[in-house]
């Protein structure tokens, strides 16, 4: 560590001293330093396989395990889907006992003493660290219209370019890219779901008057569906939405990583083990777009939720976890590294988080609980200090709804919907220190059942529905919204 306190491989560099003659009165001359500036490296261009087998070595990795086959006939490390063989790690770390051993009664000593604990443990294990000198964002409306509909309602719609700073490395560019809706004629205003827009959404709304489109009722994999887009849904509840575009904050693959908001801010270089990964990136490019929503009069910036499906169900989570100024999240078909607990041997597993297809999303330091041999020795699962029920615990008192669908439809057991059930039976204790309602369930988290398909449990500010769909949370908005504005005391329109 430099007097300024910067690493010197890190986001700021102190220049070297060189030596030059000055002569003084009296024709005396001394040798005296000048600083000059010394160029940082070039952003390195890896491919994802160099940029993993980077992290391996800072780790001391020698053989990681394989990920998991999703063909549950595969030859080749087949997934168990195997009730009976799911939990060899039966034991979750302790939700509601200090470090030292103390059981934690009060709320103060939870929000001063173990919630710090499980966010240290987070960071350093699992999802990594924000640096500390993240650029300043600058967010410039780009187009804007009052002449626009959703469905037939008419809306006030923005497009937005929020720049980073790059002036400590030009070369690479960040320009984050968000949409919001609101309704044009609300008198007061209005809750906004920001969406995570990966999979086709996020579109700019259409003209009033223009022809609606065909596809309205069909969405991924050509599910046909029975209740309009999410966006329409939302509008007609007196609800504004909001998109964003992870792939502008940080890029979807390993070779990213020198790139995007994590390359921007380790100036093109590698990761340390304890730095950021992608989910993380897209919670940071989440905040930063309510930054702007703090400032739109028709946004009640109070009640600003996050939504994802999928691996932005992954952000949507660690999002509300890490950012206590969103109200509430609706956390679609998560799987592990989301609501899926990392103990569980069903579906996806920790070792496919771990391979180079998904490392990126996580901290490199988890690269280790897939490791065979290492100079560390080996570990599992098991030896991964926190787990999905506390990453959802980070959310209380907050209203947090998890939302699956069924593999019938594409929202495949692979997510394992029974292990993400069993994690938010096993956060509510949280919830209910804080004040807040839980699942209301009484059985213990290792023996607790999900619900039937279509049972929801929306009683309280923690919520469960496994929905008939597939692996989308469109055919839970209704039943989000509902349970949303009940918790919020928002009053939709013509009610």
């Amino acid at each position: 560590m430099n007097p300024s306190g910067y690493p010197l491989t890190g986001f700021r560099r102190l220049a070297l001293p060189t030596v030059t003659a000055l002569t003084l009165a009296g024709s005396l001359t001394v040798a005296v330093a000048q600083e000059s500036p010394i160029a940082s490296p070039a952003p390195l261009n890896w491919t994802t396989q160099q940029d993993h087998q980077n992290m391996k070595d800072q780790l001391g990795i020698t053989k990681l395990r394989p990920g998991r086959n999703g063909n549950p006939n595969a030859t080749n490390n087949p997934a168990n889907y195997d009730p009976a063989l799911a939990n060899p790690y039966p034991d979750l770390p302790e939700l509601l006992v200090t470090r030292d051993g103390r059981k934690v009664t009060t709320a103060d000593l939870w929000w001063q003493v173990r919630r710090p604990e499980i966010v240290e443990d987070f960071e350093r294990e699992v999802v990594g660290r924000v640096p500390k000198n993240v650029p300043k964002v600058s967010w410039t409306i780009t187009n804007e219209a009052t002449d626009r509909v959703v469905d037939k309602l008419p809306v006030h719609a923005r497009q937005l370019v929020g720049t980073v700073d790059n002036s400590a490395c030009p070369a690479i560019e960040v320009n984050l890219q968000m949409t919001l809706v609101t309704p044009l004629d609300a008198k007061k205003p209005v809750p906004v779901l920001l969406m995570f827009g990966g999979f086709g959404g996020g579109g700019f709304p259409r003209r009033a008057g223009e022809p609606e489109p065909t596809n309205r009722f069909r969405g991924f994999g050509n599910q046909v569906f029975t209740d309009p887009p999410s966006t329409e849904q939302l509008i007609a509840a007196g609800w504004g939405y909001a998109t964003i575009n992870p792939g502008s904050i940080q890029a979807d693959n390993g070779a990213g990583l020198t790139k995007g908001i994590i390359g921007l801010c380790n100036l093109g270089q590698p990761r340390k083990p304890d730095d950021w990964g992608a989910l993380r990136a897209w919670a940071w490019g989440a905040a930063r777009a309510l930054d702007y929503l703090e400032t739109d009069p028709t946004v009640n910036a109070k009640q600003v939720g996050i939504e994802g499906v999928s691996r932005y169900g992954k952000a949507a989570l660690v999002t509300l976890a890490f950012e206590p100024r969103f109200a509430l999240a609706l956390v679609g078909s998560s799987g592990e590294g989301g609501a899926k607990l990392h103990r569980r041997n069903f579906g996806e597993a920790v070792e496919n988080l771990t391979g180079s297809g998904e490392y990126h999303w996580m901290a490199g330091n988890f690269l280790k609980y897939g490791a065979d041999e290492a100079k560390f020795g080996r570990k599992t699962p098991g030896d991964i200090p926190v787990d999905a029920h506390q990453l959802i615990a980070l959310c209380a008192p907050r209203p947090t709804f998890i939302s699956y669908g069924i593999p019938e439809k594409g929202d495949a057991n692979w997510l394992d919907q029974q292990g993400s059930y069993m994690a938010t039976v096993a956060a509510g204790p949280a919830f209910r220190l804080l004040g807040a309602r839980d699942l209301g369930v009484t059985e213990d988290y290792r023996t607790a059942q999900k619900p039937a398909v279509n049972v929801g449990l929306l009683d309280g500010e923690l919520a469960w529905r496994q929905h008939d769909g597939g692996h989308e949370d469109r055919t839970n908005m209704k039943r989000f919204i509902a349970w949303a504005n009940r918790l919020l005391g928002h009053t939709p329109p013509g009610e």
